[in-house]
């Protein structure tokens, strides 16, 4: 059995630890830590991506990854009271107005504030329910007093500074996680309940695992280099539910193809069979809009073969959610697969 409190727990942790991409600093020392809990090897490289090690029976090497990053935004320049903003991956803005975020300086201060449109009242502004919600159109409204530019910026706000946004993270009692960033954070605690479940059965894999916890998924590089010994990669990462998608928040989802183009056909057809033979609740899909990990990888030049998983979550790049039983799916096939 999968420990369920503790792979939601360590969920809740990570997603309430800010880390935009390329500001993943603080979230990766707490995965370094969690990995040493399990007295398992942590390597950092050199762009700030963990490499954690499961020494298998042989040395054949599978690769698993999960990306630590989400989205979030960056100041691009300082008003007389307001912060303009440039956005860091592809949030769905108009979910985004009303938000409430956190600015991170350089020198290690936080502020508070809110996400707004720049017409923000009903009562003053005609297009304030038709304005389009997109960086160029929207502000943060900082929750300190300031009256000038001068205000804000001796607060320590710079330009360049990031833009972290509450996540609101929930669990209900009917087994649904709502919350911004589920991709993918959810799928690095899933990997930590993998990393559990083998330390509790005592279990060492057939081949060598290496776990790649990526920090720049989110603008395209996540994973470009990885260690040259992995020879199957596989992205854990969220699947998306839609029309003309067979996904759901239960399933755990194995794409076939992607807009970087298919995946690893032996790979994908073996998946696809333990999901099958193990009675796992799954879908194939196609996702026209999405990349992942393994497809940063095949673009900077990795010799491997990939393919993708993860559990079904709607809403993705918005206000995101999945279910438990997704994230059971996606644990016990990644399970059948490297047993």
């Amino acid at each position: 059995m999968l420990n369920k409190d503790y792979i939601l727990g360590f969920a809740k942790e990570i997603l309430s630890i800010p880390s935009p991409s390329g500001f993943c600093g603080k979230v990766i020392e707490r995965i370094r830590k969690e990995a040493e809990n399990y007295d398992l090897s942590f390597e950092k490289t050199q762009k700030g991506n963990g490499v954690i090690t499961i020494k298998g029976q042989d040395d054949y090497v599978i690769g698993l990854s999960a990306h630590v990053d989400t989205l979030g935004a960056m100041v691009r320049s300082i008003s007389t009271t307001t912060l303009k903003f440039t956005s860091i991956g592809g949030p769905v803005w108009p979910t985004m107005d009303g938000e409430y975020c956190k600015v991170h300086t350089r020198d290690g201060r936080e502020y508070t504030g809110t996400i707004l449109s720049t017409s923000p009242a009903v009562h003053v502004y005609k297009d304030s329910g038709t304005k389009e919600r997109k960086p160029e159109t929207m502000e943060v409204r900082l929750d300190e007093v300031v009256k000038s530019k001068e205000d804000i910026e001796k607060l320590g706000i710079e330009v360049g500074n990031f833009i972290s946004i509450d996540p609101k993270t929930t669990v209900t009692k009917s087994g649904f996680i709502k919350s911004r960033f589920l991709d993918d954070k959810i799928n690095v605690a899933s990997l930590f309940g993998y990393i559990d479940y083998l330390h509790r059965n005592k279990i060492t894999p057939k081949h060598t695992i290496k776990i790649v916890i990526s920090t720049y998924e989110e603008v395209g590089h996540g994973s470009s280099w990885i260690p040259e010994d992995i020879s199957e990669y596989i992205a854990v990462d969220m699947g998306c539910i839609g029309s003309d998608l067979s996904c759901t928040e239960y399933d755990v989802s194995i794409c076939a193809k992607d807009s970087s183009g298919p995946y690893d056909y032996e790979m994908t057809s073996k998946l696809v069979k333990l999901a099958k033979e193990s009675n796992l609740q799954h879908a194939v899909d196609i996702y026209p809009f999405y990349g992942s990990d393994v497809s940063a990888a095949l673009r900077g030049g990795n010799n491997i073969k990939g393919a993708l998983i993860g559990p079904g979550v709607h809403a993705s790049h918005g206000m995101e959610r999945t279910h438990y039983q997704a994230i059971e799916n996606t644990v016990k096939l990644l399970i059948e697969y490297t047993k």
